[in-house]
């Protein structure tokens, strides 16, 4: 490493970013626009078609009580999906900042709503949905290796934990090789629905319909149980949002950005559909209830020969998710590091790489820490309760911002009807479980919400000296280790 490179690194601890970097400088310190419309599509589709679908039928299944509802809450699932991203193409093509959620609350009502999402995201929702997904893809992965038994806990948590090593790294070295990454896994799960939807085609055709026939006997009329069925379910579409957190890196975002998410959504709304259906051709639902793997349960019946190929491709979709997931996590603990709601550090971008990479590293750290507890269906509900607080929050962000600020362009405009629709259902799917069965992971969660506050007040509103004086050293020392520089300012 060269003087002028340490020299360049090292100006801006200061405080300052200062005002004669040079053109190199300048491009070293902004994230660049490689992200097309192609690229935009596999990140919506290649994040969504993780692995829900392949862990999910059993749960929506189960708090439903019928194959008919269970249909019908897939598809409105997709339906809600496309009505949600709708209203973030708005808030996206109007707000053309990278974070998502994090830059609308900022704008509709300010500092401190922003910051408890930034404070839950980033420390909780985005690394557990980064674990959840390595480890359902290590499950599958070591379930052939295992015939007849449960793998070792130790043996998936330590290939969830390569998993999420390999992901970072991956999304560390560059944002060209991540988003080619995204397309292949993406390609390689569309096979394996195509496989399957077509396996569930010739089983109709040969008159396997005796689980579909009588489709609503033993339906559940439970509050709750409906809201449940509908949290697995939108588990399975989560990611619909995704495009929204790497606006600043998304060609013509005006363009591609609405289009990206009108083309990526129903596709994978109609996908989820019939794979289910193909699921009941060949399964009861007591079958498919018990079965622990319910796509490796298809494939041995109805592709034995080749029955190996549905963990392969299962595999394939859950690295392809969890590697979405990881490249939009990574922008949004920048965003927040770059707002000052997170230590400066994370707002830092590779010199040589332009990537995020302090970011996507805590990212990752935190990541592994959540594969320790490895009951997937309590971390869902968690994630699904305060997930969806914050999807309603945003649905209201955009009706308030509709009164307060007029003045900003609006490329696309949604029927402000599905925004109030939005925060209808946010509300039902975050008030119905709690009521119809209390649970204290409900509580854990909202203290944990709003403990936030006890570090917002003195580190980000008060900005106290000793914290600077602490973390200066620290932001020095990270800086020289990862060759990393503050990012350029944005307006």
């Amino acid at each position: 490493m060269d003087e002028g490179s340490i020299r360049k690194r090292k100006e801006p601890q200061n405080g300052h970013s200062g005002c004669t970097k040079d053109k190199q400088t300048e491009k070293a310190a902004v994230l660049q626009k490689d992200v097309g419309l192609l690229s935009g599509i596999c990140l919506i589709v290649g994040t969504m078609i993780g692995s829900g679908i392949f862990i999910s039928p059993k749960s929506v299944l189960l708090y439903t009580g019928a194959v008919g509802p269970c249909l019908l809450i897939w598809a409105a699932c997709g339906v809600l999906s496309t009505l949600g991203a709708l209203c973030y193409a708005e808030l996206g093509t109007m707000i053309t900042k990278s974070g998502g959620e994090y830059s609308y609350l900022m704008e509709a009502f300010g500092s401190v709503v922003a910051y408890l999402y930034s404070w839950t995201t980033v420390m909780v929702l985005k690394p557990s949905s980064f674990a959840i997904i390595t480890l359902s893809l290590a499950e599958y992965a070591s379930t052939p290796f295992y015939p007849g038994c449960t793998p070792p806990l130790i043996v998936t948590k330590s290939l969830s934990a390569a998993a999420i090593l390999l992901i970072v790294m991956v999304n560390c070295l560059s944002v060209r090789l991540a988003s080619y990454v995204q397309n292949f896994f993406t390609a390689a799960k569309l096979i394996i629905i195509i496989v399957i939807v077509g396996a569930g085609i010739a089983m109709l055709a040969q008159g396997k319909t005796e689980t579909l026939s009588n489709a609503f006997d033993g339906a559940s009329s439970s509050f709750g149980a409906i809201g449940l069925a509908f949290y697995n379910g939108l588990w399975a579409y989560d990611g619909w949002n995704q495009l929204n957190f790497v606006t600043e890196e998304l060609k013509d975002p005006f363009r591609n950005l609405p289009l990206a998410i009108l083309i990526g959504i129903p596709l994978v709304t109609v996908c989820y559909v019939l794979v289910n259906i193909a699921y009941f051709t060949v399964m009861t639902t007591t079958e498919l209830l018990l079965s622990p793997a319910v796509a490796v349960t298809f494939g041995d019946r109805v592709l034995y020969p080749v029955a190996w190929i549905v963990p392969l491709f299962v595999v394939f979709s859950t690295f392809g998710s969890a590697n979405g997931s990881c490249f939009t996590a990574g922008r949004l603990v920048y965003v927040s590091g770059r707002e000052g709601h997170m230590v400066k550090i994370l707002s830092y971008i590779s010199l040589k790489r332009y990537t995020p990479l302090p970011a996507l590293v805590f990212n990752g750290i935190l990541a592994i820490f959540y594969i320790i507890p490895a009951d997937v269906n309590t971390l869902i509900n968690y994630f699904s309760f305060a997930q969806w607080v914050f999807y309603g929050l945003t649905a209201l962000a955009l009706i308030v911002m509709r009164f307060t600020r007029k003045e900003l362009h609006r490329p696309v405009k949604v029927p402000i009807i599905i925004a109030v629709l939005m925060v209808v259902v946010s509300c039902y799917l975050v008030l119905a479980p709690i009521i119809d069965k209390p649970e204290l992971e409900y509580l854990y969660c909202t203290i944990f919400m709003f403990s936030g506050l006890l570090l917002y007040y003195p580190f980000v509103y008060r900005k106290v000296n000793w914290a600077c004086r602490f973390m200066r050293p620290i932001t020095m020392h990270l800086q020289l280790l990862m060759e990393v520089v503050p990012p350029e300012k944005t307006e």
